[in-house]
């Protein structure tokens, strides 16, 4: 039984549960938890999502894997926040974290009053509501404490192993890890701005109120950073459940999918299984002119065949003039026509689940979000690592030298150094046509199936979710 199927469980009647899910609006965040109310809905349980109108519109446009209408439990709830500055994204900034969706993320603290006012509407109805929520909402869902019969668990949508650095380096180390561990973790120079960091220092101070943590990840990927992490120095005496992959592990292939007949599905199925790279680096991240064309030449003189979607980082309102780049004139003169036939550029929004699930594809150049590195674990693709901010060039690790299912592109120490065409190329030749990228792309299947059984029932992250399902509803 997958986990896209609806499972009776004892206790409390499901009814008589509702969970309300917070995001942080940002679309990896968005999705996760979209994908998370899709598991819990399935156990009969109704879901309450909550963002901004603008937001909750985007997480459903982009919904991807599986159809939302099929999950008529999943009841969304838009509460307006007030205007906030919406400006592009700076391609050339130093560094890289996007700065431009800050003015977003602190409209969103007007989600407060409305959430507080939701709860309430909800206890008539409700013998126990279960808030799960972003772990970077934490000062929007603060007032549950004073509301009866309410609980709620943090949501962690970074890995277990950036997760838990976190933790141990804010608590001052308080064990000893591997020095190998250490050796190669990279430091978080880089990796924020300041006012994000003032703004994650506010969540935190609100995160002790959760009953629990809930990670989207699974022992089979991270078994020992979850073991790290229930760790009672680094945890207390909070639970911990790791629901992962939260996104399908099967593709829904249904008419009511509105990817059903997107145009790089169409070219993949002409392809020959495992010959074409996808390259796409989120929606947080904006290349410059420069290191466009290097990209662009470098994956022409590779020879292998590739998807790339070229996009600007989206906007803290996308339907607001979504950025769009990637017109002729950033790309070499007469490139498309080159690369016609063996490479694709695709602009805009792309199916990413249902691309790095094609048995045609064969590699992924990744900017190693979680999001997309749990997409690609799951559908067994080697990544070739190209971290740009935020826990990025840690999961880079992770993947490279822990896993050993991608090779890195860009080491985080050069960050700000423009990686050249002959540097992509090599990269590219290695994942998609040596025998190193060969043994990667078997690991990478080898985990992908493990990240399958885990799912299955009697699988270790079904029996997580059997078990925090069981918990809200005892």
């Amino acid at each position: 039984m997958s986990h896209q199927q609806n499972h009776g469980q004892g206790g409390l009647k499901q009814a008589q549960v509702a969970v309300v899910m917070v995001p942080l609006p940002a679309q990896g965040h968005l999705n996760q938890l979209l994908h998370l109310s899709r598991l819990v809905s399935a156990y009969n349980i109704p879901v309450h999502y909550v963002a901004s109108a603008t937001h909750n519109r985007q997480a459903k446009l982009r919904v991807h894997g599986w159809n939302l209408q099929s999950a008529s439990n999943i009841h969304f709830h838009e509460f307006s926040t007030p205007h906030f500055h919406s400006p592009p994204p700076n391609a050339n900034a130093s560094i890289k974290f996007p700065s431009h969706l800050q003015p977003s993320f602190d409209a969103s603290s007007h989600l407060r009053d409305p959430f507080a006012k939701l709860l309430h509407s909800l206890l008539p109805k409700s013998q126990r509501i279960v808030v799960i929520h972003d772990s970077l909402m934490s000062s929007v869902v603060q007032d549950l404490v004073l509301i009866p019969h309410v609980e709620s668990y943090s949501f962690h949508s970074v890995s277990a192993f950036a997760m838990f650095f976190y933790f141990w380096e804010a608590l001052g180390r308080p064990f000893p890890v591997e020095p190998e561990l250490l050796k190669d973790l990279p430091s978080l120079e880089g990796c924020f701005t300041t006012e994000f960091r003032k703004f994650v220092t506010k969540q935190h101070k609100c995160t002790n109120l959760a009953s629990g943590r809930l990670y989207n990840t699974c022992k089979a990927i991270e078994g020992p950073f979850l073991d790290l992490l229930a760790k009672e120095e680094i945890s207390g005496s909070k639970q911990q459940w790791a629901l992962g992959p939260v996104n399908p592990v099967e593709i829904q292939d249904n008419n009511l999918s509105s990817n059903h007949a997107h145009k790089c599905l169409e070219w993949l199925d002409k392809q020959a299984p495992n010959s074409v790279i996808y390259v796409s680096f989120g929606t947080t991240t904006s290349l410059s002119d420069a290191q466009i064309k290097e990209l662009a030449l470098g994956l022409e003189m590779s020879e292998q065949k590739f998807i790339w979607v070229l996009r600007d980082a989206d906007t803290g309102n996308i339907f607001s003039g979504e950025g769009k780049r990637g017109d002729d004139d950033q790309l070499p003169k007469g490139y498309e026509e080159r690369v016609e036939g063996r490479g694709m550029v695709v602009r805009g929004w792309a199916p990413q689940l249902e691309i790095l699930g094609h048995p045609s594809t064969g590699g992924f150049m990744s900017h190693c979000g979680w999001n997309s590195c749990m997409e690609s674990i799951t559908m067994g693709v080697p990544i070739a690592a190209w971290p740009m901010h935020s826990d990025q060039p840690r999961n880079t690790v992770l993947i490279t030298k822990l896993l050993k299912i991608g090779l890195v592109v860009k080491d985080w120490e050069r960050r700000e150094d423009l990686v050249e065409s002959t540097t992509v190329e090599t990269a590219v030749r290695m994942l998609m046509g040596s025998r190193e990228g060969e043994e990667m792309r078997r690991r990478a299947a080898e985990l992908g199936g493990a990240v399958g059984e885990s799912v299955a029932e009697g699988g270790g992250s079904r029996s997580e979710l059997d078990s925090f399902i069981s918990h809200i509803t005892r």
